[in-house]
């Protein structure tokens, strides 16, 4: 990490600015000197904080994976309704993940080809689930989720149902049965509707 709060600025906007170019132009099109360029910066100084395209672009996709890293289902207090909690959790996922889409679309397809960054995005995956699966588990404690399923497996099932979702409606298009795009609420309710059915949650009074 750079050594002076400069330092830091100036890796902020290459990051920033490489974010905006691969957003336009894809991963392949990109170049550094368009990377460059669009952070106002010689190409000199883009050496002195990256090695190459993919250690930028590393650096880009790990912004996104914290800015959807929201605290999920593994903060439900005994006091919180742990529907609302899983509704409030589904529906930051997917805001994140919209907002996000284009860095998701290119992350699929770099990880297609670099191995690098298929363990990247397993990473990724692996983060959610056992994040998701923690939440689980103490639901089971609370004997709010159905205590005879394996938290990871369940995680695992139920996190890729809604990672599987976000793809198809926010990078690929795929539409809604009707033809229409996909509403972003709509996708809230159905895919908190079948969590809380799948992990067997009890009726809400």
């Amino acid at each position: 990490m750079p050594a002076t709060a400069r330092g830091v600025r100036t890796r902020a906007a290459l990051v920033a600015a490489a974010r905006v170019v691969f957003e336009r132009d894809g991963y392949l099109d990109a170049r550094l000197t368009d990377i460059t360029k669009e952070a106002g910066c010689a190409t000199g100084t883009f050496y002195t904080y990256f090695t190459n395209k993919e250690e930028v672009f590393a650096a880009v996709l790990e912004g996104a994976r914290d800015d959807m890293m929201h605290p999920g289902m593994d903060r439900v207090d005994d006091a919180d309704d742990p529907y609302a909690v899983l509704e409030a959790s589904n529906r930051a996922y997917l805001t994140a993940y919209q907002r996000n889409a284009k860095l998701m679309g290119l992350m699929e397809q770099v990880a297609h080809v670099d191995p690098e960054f298929r363990r990247f995005r397993t990473e990724r995956a692996e983060a959610f689930i056992a994040r998701n699966a923690r939440g689980i588990a103490e639901l089971q404690k609370r004997s709010v989720a159905d205590p005879d399923i394996d938290p990871v497996t369940a995680s695992r099932a139920l996190s890729g149902m809604v990672s599987r979702m976000a793809y198809g409606a926010f990078v690929s298009g795929e539409a809604a049965d009707d033809g229409r795009e996909y509403d972003l609420e709509e996708l809230v309710y159905t895919l908190t509707r079948l969590w809380a059915n799948a992990l067997k949650f009890p009726d809400r009074t």
